[in-house]
């Protein structure tokens, strides 16, 4: 399970607002980034077989059971500040991270690494 700040959550429902949908929140992994490993965020027009929905406070989210390994535990945050606003990822799975705060790896699956852009 993952857990979504009040900031989060906010967020979404106002993004899902201007896209006028109310589909699930997909939260993934995908290979690359400096780290080896980047999350990935859409909105999911369609469930897969493998996918399991969370709720979390109003928000639906949706995460692939193959994902789920590496983003057990971790907390979606959103912050502005003057360079912009932005999701933060707090995973307590990565062993590494990069200064972007979108790629990682685990003790057990560090991905293949490409340049941050």
């Amino acid at each position: 399970m993952i857990t979504l700040t009040d900031s989060a959550i906010s967020r979404v429902r106002n993004l899902q607002n201007q896209r006028g949908t109310t589909s699930p929140l997909r939260v993934g992994i995908k290979q690359g980034g400096c780290s080896g490993l980047s999350y990935v965020m859409d909105f999911a027009e369609q469930l897969q077989p493998e996918d399991t929905e969370y709720d979390c406070n109003g928000v639906k989210i949706v995460i692939s059971q193959t994902n789920l390994p590496q983003l057990q535990g971790m907390e979606l945050d959103y912050t502005e500040d003057l360079m912009g606003g932005g999701f933060r990822f707090r995973n307590p799975n990565a062993s590494k991270s990069c200064s972007c705060g979108t790629s990682f790896a685990t003790p057990k699956e560090i991905g293949a690494p490409v340049a941050c852009s």
